[in-house]
């Protein structure tokens, strides 16, 4: 998988919860893959899909979380 697919979350505790459920709806409707790893701030979400990562920049957007390509 490329790191083109990832983006860094900066959020913790029931936002980070949060994201980790809309990653899982949103790579389920992709018919695709996700994971998260830790990164130097934040927590790294990566897609198998370019389209759920771009679905899932918007969800970030939407709740008001901040997140920028790893």
């Amino acid at each position: 998988m490329t790191k083109e697919t990832c983006l860094i979350v900066h959020a913790a505790g029931r936002q980070l919860d949060l994201l980790r459920g809309e990653a899982f709806r949103i790579a389920k409707e992709n018919k695709s893959g996700w994971w998260t790893d830790r990164a130097d701030v934040g927590t790294r979400f990566c897609f198998e899909d370019a389209k759920a990562k771009d679905a899932f920049a918007i969800t970030c957007d939407g709740f008001g979380i901040r997140c920028n390509d790893s």
